[in-house]
């Protein structure tokens, strides 16, 4: 191709580009010199850093700030009761910075195509030593979908299907709808979910090993009610992925803090 032409067509390749798509980073708002379906720099989605903290429970990985409250094996006092409903939790990294502000675009900004390298994020965060047999998106009530026009985790499922080949199922839905949950209390959040959840054909759950996906893992009440609804149903086990994870050392000094009466309520699971 000649050089005339050539510098012809990059011209309206970008001049198309800016006008489809923002001229800076949604996050930064740094000028957008890539062409891309994602309005985000490279430099802000190179940003978020894996989840890392000193003392972890080896279940749940909910993050302490001591070992105290760990048993010989490492895990937590909700894991050790078996209050999750779920068997493990791997996310990310923690609910905070870049991290948020990309899920929040992605979630109430419209931002679909951040299922791509969320997705990714999340393909980074899945343990090489264990096996899955299907991957199944957290549901939302039909209710909530035709408002927000899709669900986040089936999107990032899918993402993440791409990246480990495993295949997506939504197997499992949510028939009650609930209010949000945010600003509730963890027992509050439990009572909200309760029976929220159905698997209408058990024999595609049964004796099966369960990929769980949502985008953020707060408090446990959903993705607990959702885990044992698949357990009910012959799950062999149900293993909660998400991209981010809020970091339960913060709620503690929170809590010191106010004087509230969170205590170990409030451990880890879905939003």
């Amino acid at each position: 191709m000649p050089p005339k032409v050539r510098a012809s067509v990059q011209k309206i390749s970008f001049g198309l580009f800016n006008l489809l798509f923002p001229d800076n980073c949604r996050i930064c708002e740094a000028p957008l010199t890539d062409v891309s379906r994602v309005p985000v720099c490279a430099k802000c989605l190179a940003q978020p850093e894996p989840l890392d903290a000193e003392f972890m429970c080896a279940a749940c990985r909910s993050a302490f700030t001591s070992p105290y409250p760990l048993d010989a094996d490492g895990r937590c006092m909700m894991c050790r009761l078996g209050l999750s409903g779920y068997d493990e939790a791997y996310s990310f990294g923690f609910y905070e910075g870049t991290l948020q502000q990309l899920i929040q675009l992605f979630k109430y900004g419209q931002v679909q195509t951040l299922a791509g390298p969320l997705g990714a994020m999340l393909s980074r965060a899945l343990p090489i030593d264990r096996r899955y047999d299907v991957i199944v998106p957290m549901p939302m009530h039909w209710l909530r979908k035709l408002r927000r026009g899709f669900n986040q985790a089936d999107l990032l499922a899918h993402a993440l299907s791409s990246h480990s080949g495993l295949p997506v199922d939504a197997i499992i839905r949510r028939e009650k709808a609930t209010p949000p949950q945010a600003g509730l209390t963890s027992a509050k959040r439990r009572a909200n979910v309760a029976a929220a959840f159905r698997v209408p054909d058990a024999g595609r759950v049964k004796d099966r090993r369960i990929l769980l996906i949502d985008d953020v893992l707060t408090t446990g009440a959903s993705a607990s009610a959702c885990a044992r609804a698949l357990k009910r149903a012959g799950a062999v086990s149900v293993t909660v992925m998400t991209v981010a994870r809020a970091d339960r050392r913060m709620w503690n000094q929170a809590v010191r803090a106010n004087e509230s009466d969170f205590s170990f309520q409030t451990t880890g699971g879905l939003a």
